[in-house]
């Protein structure tokens, strides 16, 4: 249990749930919602209790139910409530709740659960637009504000990369590449961040595409290899926190020269660090995307 955060403070929870500070205080002086608990020296805090019913709680009240109708409901029937809600619409938001306490416990089967119960009702990829893309993006928000640790992302991250990795394998196996174009996906030098570029992957190979995935932290000057054995290449990379702002252009007039100068090339350009390029000024055979899913409908 030494690994499971379990004590948090108000402004965790407003993290976590996206429910004001301010909001969480009213809750608990006027429908005693919550208890916090208190140190040894006095400062208020929650337990993961706390917690979880706070994300019930929030879950109802989105779809519905006023606070003061929550508050008379008995505690150990608010879970029941939500899944039964869950089970009729809205199951994304349950799901990145559920994904959340999964996280925070290192809670493997409550992942693998609550993935599986997605796979009734959705394809993978659906999973993956409406579940994984805003859980990631309000992962990497809370990672930034310290309510979670790089152990919490990493749990997290880690089990969503081997959904990936087993529904690219699957398409691999059932496609027959009968294109003459090929993409080829990597990040560049110190760049981590694959998940997007994973899954944009499998999108590739699921459609029957070929597509060498090269991965993170890959070197400009390496790419011209695949030149020795593909003429018509997309090349697609996603900027998360690389290049940085300062070294952007730079990179995008390297790439420029070195690689697009052959026929047939292309490179397709994703992530927020485009935010500080001129989009309009880029050369012609480099295409920026704002989203995964507009890539997506390119190919």
């Amino acid at each position: 249990m030494n690994n499971i955060k379990n004590r948090f403070s108000i402004k965790d929870l407003e993290n976590l749930t996206g429910i004001k500070a301010h909001t969480i205080r009213i809750w608990e002086k006027r429908y005693n919602l919550l208890q916090p608990k208190r140190t040894e020296t006095n400062i208020r805090y929650y337990d993961l209790a706390s917690f979880q019913k706070l994300l019930n709680v929030s879950y109802l009240n989105r779809n519905g139910y006023k606070i003061s109708k929550i508050a008379t409901i008995d505690e150990h029937k608010i879970p029941l409530l939500v899944r039964e809600i869950a089970a009729e619409n809205n199951i994304e938001s349950h799901a990145i709740n559920s994904f959340k306490l999964a996280m925070l416990n290192f809670d493997q089967i409550l992942f693998y659960n609550t993935y599986e119960s997605l796979l009734k009702e959705k394809s993978f990829d659906k999973v993956f637009y409406d579940v994984f893309i805003p859980l990631l993006t309000e992962i990497g928000l809370l990672w930034q504000t310290d309510t979670i640790t790089e152990a919490h992302e990493h749990f997290l991250t880690t089990l969503i990369r081997q959904k990936i990795l087993v529904n690219t394998e699957k398409a691999q196996s059932r496609k027959v590449n009968a294109s003459k174009k090929t993409f080829v996906l990597y990040l560049p030098d110190n760049e981590i961040h694959e998940l997007g570029l994973m899954f944009i992957n499998h999108e590739i190979v699921h459609r029957g595409y070929q597509s060498i995935f090269l991965g993170q932290s890959v070197p400009l000057n390496s790419l011209t290899a695949l030149f020795n054995y593909y003429e018509d290449i997309t090349f697609i990379s996603y900027f998360t926190v690389k290049p940085e702002k300062g070294m952007i252009d730079q990179y995008i007039e390297d790439f420029n020269k070195t690689i697009l100068s052959r026929p047939k090339t292309e490179f397709w350009i994703l992530g927020q660090m485009l935010n500080a390029l001129d989009l309009k000024c880029l050369p012609p055979k480099i295409k920026p995307f704002k989203s995964i899913e507009s890539l997506i409908k390119e190919l």
